[in-house]
């Protein structure tokens, strides 16, 4: 009989720096008293993030769901085909709410498209059968770290003058045939969330290569204050504080080698799960640089013997906390629930998916433990 872990095994753990670090860093925001407003820690982060990423311009913001709003927000009152209310964004539904929100919160319908079974980003060959004279954009997930297929969608979009938005917020860091991922569409939004790969506790950030954003976004996530006496545009607010920057300077020096651990436990996982009949692992390819952002595994209940439910309950006995990661399906939500919408793969996947615990000071020994509790669910079902 295997024991249960004395202590929870969560799906994810936030990566923090050197204690002493961070307290060193943020004492001089004593001595300043500056906490916001574009402060020097906000501005060398959005400057060292920016080179980080590789991209040509990058906006911080205090959360990535403000970003994606703002995205929205600046190529609806940019782009003359954009209504000021209504019209339709191609989307995926196999995603987190935030990017199904910040479309239908701006005034327009998401329109869901199936996704791949393969990697479960947006499946790009059915993106223009769903494309209408309502159509004004394609918002697309990296999901799980998992690239779209840039290339297709960038195709799809210059053929029906459409603007393309990645939610990047699992991708920070990845590339495709040596492109760092911020590089792609007209924006992409990255999440700083402590869940995530590389976090400033709560945060956010665009990146862009349109060098007229930069003002326009500055202006939009500071209330459109221009200075002391002139307000020159619409915004909110959506500031990252000085707080969240000087975390994101210290957590910055340490994601390269924080990816490189996730990759470290993520080949253990690849390596003993593949052996198990029933389970499915998204096949990585060698013209992508990953960044092991999470660790899905797809449950073939016919094959494997008990459903990715029963396999959740079962590992939490151990004290094994995965997560059904996304579920609900955002189509199949009473908000966004359509008769019409047939989204056969992504429904099949949500009901199937199981995101094991991944992080960059996940114990090598806590992996094979992992491993070795599914595959003795699976031998005795």
């Amino acid at each position: 009989m295997i024991k249960k872990l004395e202590k929870p095994l969560l799906v994810t753990e936030p990566s923090l720096p050197r204690y002493e670090d961070y307290i060193d860093t943020i004492k001089k925001i004593w001595s300043t008293k500056w906490l916001t407003n574009q402060g020097v820690f906000h501005n060398d982060l959005e400057c060292k993030i920016k080179n980080f990423l590789k991209v040509d311009y990058l906006t911080l913001f205090c959360n990535g769901h403000s970003a994606l709003d703002c995205a929205i927000k600046q190529l609806r009152f940019t782009k003359e085909k954009w209504p000021k209310i209504g019209g339709e964004i191609i989307t995926t539904p196999f995603t987190f709410v935030s990017t199904t929100h910040a479309i239908s919160m701006n005034g327009f319908t998401p329109i869901f498209c199936d996704i791949k079974a393969d990697d479960y980003t947006i499946d790009e060959d059915k993106i223009e059968g769903l494309i209408t004279d309502k159509t004004v954009a394609i918002v697309c997930t990296h999901v799980y770290g998992f690239p779209c297929n840039v290339e297709r969608i960038s195709q799809l979009a210059k053929k029906h003058d459409l603007k393309v938005i990645y939610d990047a917020a699992h991708a920070f860091g990845v590339e495709v045939n040596g492109v760092p991922i911020g590089n792609f569409g007209d924006m992409s939004m990255f999440s700083f969330h402590a869940t995530k790969v590389y976090n400033t506790i709560e945060g956010g950030a665009l990146a862009y290569s349109n060098v007229a954003l930069q003002n326009k976004l500055n202006l939009m996530r500071n209330f459109g204050i221009l200075d002391t006496e002139e307000i020159a545009s619409f915004g909110i607010n959506a500031k990252m504080n000085e707080f969240q920057a000087a975390m994101g300077i210290e957590n910055l020096k340490y994601v390269t080698k924080n990816i490189q651990n996730r990759k470290n436990a993520a080949q253990i996982y690849y390596k003993e799960l593949s052996r198990i009949p029933g389970i499915k692992l998204v096949d990585l390819k060698q013209n992508i640089k990953y960044n092991y952002s999470y660790m899905p595994i797809l449950i073939d209940e016919k094959c494997f013997g008990i459903s990715r439910d029963q396999l959740y309950d079962k590992l939490t006995q151990y004290n094994i906390y995965p997560r059904k990661y996304f579920y609900p399906l955002i189509s199949n939500t009473p908000i966004y629930k359509h008769p019409n919408t047939q989204n056969n793969i992504a429904d099949y996947v949500a009901k199937s998916i199981l995101c094991l615990p991944l992080f960059a000071d996940i114990q090598k020994e806590d992996v094979e433990y992992v491993c070795k509790i599914i595959n003795d669910i699976s031998r005795n079902t």
